[in-house]
C-alpha cells in the first residue's frame, strides 16, 4: 500500500494546526492543577481534532495513528468506528465501508483527567498520522517481517501474509513466496560501529514496499550480549517522550536531533521510559546505530496514580505488546522488549502468571529478540511482604479525605527512594527478596534491575545462569556500576536515571537554591524533573562528561563548574549527582568560592587559574574535584596517567566585553516544513556564553512556524509557547518549522539568525 502523509489541514479548536500537535503544552499551569508536580501543573482537557478530505480512488484506505493521548475516539463523518485506550501504542483504523463519495470528515476525540501519569503525558495527536491506500489484495503496512537468520553466512528470513517477490538491490538477490530465505553474499552487518542498512523491495503486482532494514542477530547468555557475535555492553541511558520546549508533539528532527547528541555524548543505548518509544526514534536509532530497549507500561493492573492506564490494562495488554512488536519488528536497533516498569504485580502468582504469558507471548511473535522488565526488587520483595507500594486501587486517591487508599503512592516512594539515595542499591540483597523476585525474574531473557546493584556482584553464586542488567541506576554511581558491568560477563550494561531532562516529576534531581526546593515534591511553579546528563535543549553537564570518562569517550578532559551565582547551598536531588556546566563566565561573583570539577580517565589531574597552577589532585570514579575562587580569565586543566604522562587538557574562558544575544541555527539550508532548532545565547564580544546575565527574550519569525521558545529553567511560569522567555545559564532554544522555499528568518531581539529553504 501506498503510504501518504496525513498530518496537514486539522482544525483543533477552531485553529488549524499541522500534525504532530502536543495539545497540553499550550494549556494554562496553576498551583491547583490535578496533574500536580509529576505532571508539571498543567491543565487538563478535551481534546477534538478535524480534518475534511476526499475520498481517495483506491477501494482500500487505512489510517494508522502513532499516538494518541488518550483514550481516543475516531469518527468517520459523525459515526465511532474505532477507539484506541492506550496513548503512546499506535494503531491502525481502516476506512474502506465508512467512506462516503466526495468529501469525509475525520474527527478524533480524546481527553486527559489528572493525576493520570507519573510524570508530563502531554496530550491530543502528538506523534504522526498516515494514511495508506492501496488494492484490497495489496501488503498491509507492518505485515512483511525481515529477521536474521545468520550473519555468517549472511541470511534473512522474509515473512509475509500473502504471495510476494522481494529484491535486495544492492546485493542482487531476489526470491519470493510467502516465507522464504535470501542469503546476502559479501554482506555489511549491523551494528554500533556500522550501522548499515539494506533496503528490500517487497512487490506484489503493482503494489511495491520499500523496507530499510539491517543484518544483526541478538544472542545472550551468562558469558554476555552479543550482536553478531561480538560482546556488546549497553552505555544506556533511560529518555522519556517530551521534546522539551515543544512539549510531547514527536517531530522527526527532534527525536534524530536527541539520538545524535546521545550517541556522540557515548550512549550506545536508549531505553524508552515508560511506553513504546516514537518510529522516528527508532528510525533514528537504526541509521546511527544505538540500541533500544523498547518498553510496554508503566504499570499493569495495579494503580499508581488515580487515572492512568491501570483500568484499561487487563483488557488491552496483549493487544499493546502486538502493536509494539509488530512495529518494532524490522528495526535493527530494537534489541529488546520491555513488559514494564517497576511493577509490583510479580510478588503475587497472578502477576507471575502474567509475566510467562507476556513472555511466551512476544516469543511466540518475535523470537529473535530479548524480553526483559525494568524491575524493582524492593518494591516486589516489599510487596511480597503485604506492605506494597501499589496494589489494585495503589496510587488512588480517596473521595474523602485525599488520601492514597494504600497509604502509599508513586510520590511517597520517590521521596522514601530520595531519602535512601544510593543506600537504595542494597535493599534487595537479602535472600527473602531473592525469593521474592526470582519467579518472575527467572521467567526473562534478560533480566533488569533498576536501583539494585548490590544485587550485582551476588548472582554468579545465587542464580548462575541469569544475565542481568541495571534497567535504572542513579548516575552519580555510574563509575561503581560500571567497574561491575567490565567485570562480570552476566552482568550486560547500565541505564542511567537519566539520560536526558523532561517535563514533569518536578524537581526530583534539582540542585537548587529556592527555599520551596528544600521538600521532595517540589510546587507550583517547578516545571522540570532537573534530571539528566543533558538538559533538555540537549545541552551537557558534569553527568554527561563522567559518564562519557567512565566508557572511555572523552577525548580530552573536561572541566565544568558548580554555578557560582548564588548564596546557599543547593539542596540535592537525589536523581543527580552533580550540578556542574562547563562554564567559567559568572558576571559579577568575582571572590566566591567555586567548585571545579574535571573529567577524565586519567590518574591526576593539575589546574590552573589565569596561568598559575592551583594545586593538583587525584582522579576518583573518573572526577577530579577542586576548590578555587571565581577570577575571571582562563581556567585550563592537565590530565595525567599513572606513570605521570600528560594524556590531555583543556580549558574555560569567561565572557569578555558588552554582553549580547546571539541567535544561529543548527542546520543553514532545509526543505519546506522542517524542523529547525536554533540556540539563543548571551555571548560577551568574545562569543562565550556568560552564564550570569541572563536576559527576556522575544522571537519573531518571518516564513516559518515558531514550535517552542524556551530555556532550560526547572522552576519558571514562562510558557513554551508565547515566544518570550528568560535565558537560564545564558542560554535558550527556539524550535521553528521552516515555511515555504525562499528564507526562514528568525529573530531573538535584536539578533536575526537565516535559513535557506529549497
Amino acid at each position: 500500500m501506498k503510504k501518504v502523509s496525513f498530518n496537514e489541514g486539522w482544525i483543533y479548536n477552531g485553529q488549524p494546526v499541522t500534525l504532530p500537535h502536543d495539545a497540553k503544552i499550550h494549556a494554562n499551569r496553576r498551583a491547583d492543577a490535578p496533574s500536580e508536580g509529576a505532571g508539571a501543573f498543567f491543565e487538563d482537557g478535551e481534546y477534538v481534532y478535524e480534518k475534511t478530505f476526499a475520498k481517495p480512488e483506491e477501494e482500500h484506505v487505512i489510517l494508522q495513528f502513532e499516538g494518541v493521548y488518550k483514550n481516543a475516539k475516531v469518527y468517520l463523518n459523525d459515526a465511532l468506528i474505532a477507539e484506541h485506550a492506550y496513548g503512546y501504542a499506535p494503531f491502525f483504523v481502516t476506512l474502506d465501508e465508512h467512506l462516503k463519495e466526495g468529501e469525509n470528515t475525520i474527527r478524533v476525540e480524546c481527553a486527559v483527567v489528572s493525576p493520570d501519569s507519573r510524570w508530563y503525558s502531554g496530550a491530543g495527536i502528538y506523534r504522526p498520522v498516515w494514511l495508506y491506500v492501496g488494492d484490497q489484495v495489496g501488503i498491509e503496512p507492518e505485515s512483511v517481517k525481515i529477521s536474521t537468520v545468520s550473519y555468517d553466512p549472511a541470511m534473512i528470513r522474509v515473512q509475509s501474509p500473502v504471495t510476494v517477490r522481494a529484491f535486495v538491490d544492492e546485493a542482487n538477490v531476489s526470491d519470493g513466496g510467502t516465507d522464504f530465505t535470501l542469503e546476502i553474499p559479501n554482506a555489511k552487518l549491523w551494528s554500533e560501529e556500522h550501522p548499515y542498512l539494506y533496503k528490500l523491495r517487497v512487490v506484489r503486482g503493482t503494489d511495491e514496499v520499500e523496507i530499510p532494514f539491517g543484518i544483526r542477530k541478538v544472542e545472550w547468555s551468562n558469558k554476555g550480549l552479543f550482536i553478531n557475535g561480538k560482546s556488546v555492553l549497553l552505555r544506556g541511558g533511560c529518555l522519556h517522550h517530551d521534546n522539551g520546549v515543544v512539549g510531547a508533539a514527536t517531530y522527526d528532527e527532534s527525536e534524530w536531533r536527541r539520538v545524535k547528541i546521545l550517541k556522540d555524548g557515548g550512549f550506545n543505548a536508549i531505553r524508552s521510559a515508560h511506553n513504546p518509544t516514537s518510529r522516528a526514534l527508532l528510525e533514528a536509532c537504526d541509521a546511527l546505530g544505538v540500541y533500544v530497549m523498547d518498553e510496554t507500561w508503566d504499570m499493569w493492573f495495579h494503580h499508581k496514580t488515580f487515572n492512568d492506564y491501570a483500568t484499561e490494562w487487563r483488557e488491552n495488554y496483549l493487544a499493546d505488546i502486538d502493536a509494539m512488536v509488530n512495529r518494532d519488528f524490522n528495526h535493527p536497533s530494537v534489541i529488546l522488549y520491555s513488559i514494564g516498569n517497576e511493577v509490583s504485580e510479580p510478588a503475587k502468582d497472578e502477576g507471575v502468571a502474567k509475566t510467562r504469558e507476556m513472555v511466551e507471548h512476544i516469543h511466540a511473535i518475535d523470537p529473535n529478540r530479548a524480553v526483559t522488565g525494568g524491575f524493582n526488587l524492593m518494591i516486589i520483595s516489599s510487596a511480597k511482604k503485604g506492605k506494597g507500594i501499589y496494589n489494585e486501587e495503589g496510587g488512588r486517591k480517596s473521595d474523602s479525605d485525599g488520601k492514597a487508599a494504600s497509604g502509599m503512592n508513586s510520590t511517597m516512594f520517590n521521596l522514601i527512594t530520595s531519602m535512601l539515595g544510593a543506600g537504595m542499591n542494597k535493599s534487595a540483597n537479602s535472600k527473602a527478596a531473592d525469593e521474592a523476585t526470582s519467579p518472575s525474574l527467572d521467567l526473562l531473557d534478560l533480566a533488569g534491575y533498576n536501583y539494585a546493584s548490590g544485587r550485582y556482584p551476588l548472582e554468579a553464586k545465587a542464580h548462575p545462569d541469569r544475565v542481568i542488567f541495571g534497567s535504572e541506576t542513579f548516575p552519580q554511581t555510574i563509575a561503581q556500576n560500571w567497574a561491575m558491568v567490565e567485570k562480570y560477563p552476566y552482568l550486560v550494561g547500565d541505564f542511567m536515571w537519566t539520560a536526558w531532562d523532561y517535563i514533569g516529576e518536578a524537581g526530583i534531581g534539582s540542585w537548587a537554591y529556592t527555599d520551596d526546593a528544600r521538600r521532595f515534591d517540589k510546587p507550583y511553579p517547578w516545571l522540570l524533573a532537573d534530571a539528566g546528563a543533558f538538559d533538555i535543549l540537549g545541552d551537557p553537564n558534569g553527568e554527561a562528561f563522567q559518564a562519557a570518562a567512565v566508557w572511555k569517550k572523552l577525548d580530552a578532559p573536561q572541566i565544568c563548574v558548580q554555578p557560582i551565582n548564588h548564596d546557599k547551598k543547593p539542596a540535592k536531588g537525589a536523581w543527580r549527582g552533580t550540578n556542574a556546566i562547563p562554564s567559567w563566565s559568572f558576571a559579577g561573583c568575582d571572590g566566591k568560592k567555586a567548585v571545579v570539577e574535571v573529567y577524565t580517565e586519567g590518574a591526576r589531574v593539575e589546574l590552573y587559574l589565569n596561568g598559575k597552577s592551583v594545586g593538583k589532585a587525584k582522579v576518583k570514579n573518573a572526577k577530579a574535584t577542586f576548590k578555587v575562587v571565581y577570577v575571571p580569565g582562563t581556567l585550563r586543566c592537565v590530565a595525567y596517567d599513572a606513570s605521570g604522562r600528560e594524556i590531555g587538557s583543556s580549558e574555560l574562558v569567561s565572557a569578555t566585553g558588552t554582553k549580547t544575544v546571539k541567535i544561529e541555527a543548527e542546520k543553514k539550508v532545509v526543505k519546506p516544513g522542517e524542523v529547525v532548532y536554533l540556540p539563543v545565547t548571551v555571548v560577551g564580544k568574545n562569543d562565550v556564553v556568560e552564564s550570569n546575565a541572563d536576559v527576556k527574550v522575544k522571537v519573531t519569525v518571518e516564513n516559518g512556524e515558531l514550535l517552542g521558545f524556551g530555556s532550560a529553567n526547572p522552576r519558571t511560569e514562562e510558557r513554551f509557547d508565547a515566544g518570550e522567555y528568560t535565558t537560564y545559564y545564558g542560554k535558550a532554544m527556539a524550535v521553528v518549522r521552516a515555511g515555504e522555499a525562499g528564507v526562514l528568518k528568525v529573530a531573538a531581539n535584536e539578533a536575526v539568525a537565516e535559513v535557506t529553504v529549497e
